[in-house]
């Protein structure tokens, strides 16, 4: 592991990734990469409960990782990595609340959402990984289900962000917005920016867009068996 992204959900972090990815730093695993290795599921699970388990394990063959459930480690992640660098990708905070409460909310934390009802249906593995998530931050430690509570959940991310901010060395750590560009990444990670746009992958038409794909690739490999 070469890069800890330690900002959490709605903060650009899939646009990281596809950066990071495109750097060099590949596989980067994200919160959708959970669902990839359904042999680790059960040791997320653990996590979720507390237990101590092999992190370098759940993270074997990437080289980076953004989102949660990674950030929901990145001390644990920081401690094993002791030479690996730390992004946090920071937002306003009004705005984060609103495009978590439009997106993975009502996907893993509620499922108030008919789409993920059906997603929840129709893909393998997703109801665990749901499960775990909800255990682990929407009804565990880190909203302690109290995510509707748009007061008390901003006063966690910002908290959050600022707990990354207190505890990571200066030279270890990049604080980056949404819009920043290549430069600062690049600049902290010591190679040339590329000659093409920094992706744009935040939006929350996008977020659905990629639930239904990957309900449509469980359907299509159901319908091949």
């Amino acid at each position: 592991m070469k890069v800890i992204g330690a900002g959490i959900g709605r903060t650009g972090t899939l646009s990281l990734k596809a950066a990071l990815e495109h750097l060099g730093y590949a596989p980067c695993f994200h919160g959708r990469h959970v669902l990839d290795h359904p042999e680790r599921l059960a040791a997320w699970q653990a996590a979720a409960d507390g237990e101590r388990v092999d992190l370098p394990a759940l993270f074997d063959g990437y080289a980076a990782s953004v989102d949660w459930p990674g950030a929901a480690f990145w001390r644990e992640l920081v401690a094993a990595y002791p030479e690996a660098k730390v992004i946090l990708t920071v937002r306003d905070s009004q705005s984060w609340y609103d495009s978590v409460a439009k997106t993975i909310y009502p996907m893993f934390g509620s499922s108030a959402d008919p789409r993920a009802a059906e997603a929840l249906r129709v893909v393998p593995g997703l109801d665990v990984m749901t499960d775990f998530t909800r255990r682990l931050i929407w009804d565990g430690p880190f909203f302690g289900g109290r995510f509707e509570d748009r007061d008390h959940a901003i006063a966690v991310f910002e908290e959050h962000n600022a707990a990354v901010r207190r505890e990571v060395p200066a030279e270890r750590l990049l604080v980056i917005e949404p819009g920043s560009g290549w430069e600062p990444l690049c600049s902290f990670l010591g190679v040339e920016p590329p000659d093409e746009p920094y992706p744009h992958l935040n939006d929350p038409g996008r977020f659905w867009g990629r639930v239904a794909a990957r309900m449509a690739e469980s359907q299509a490999k159901a319908a091949e068996r």
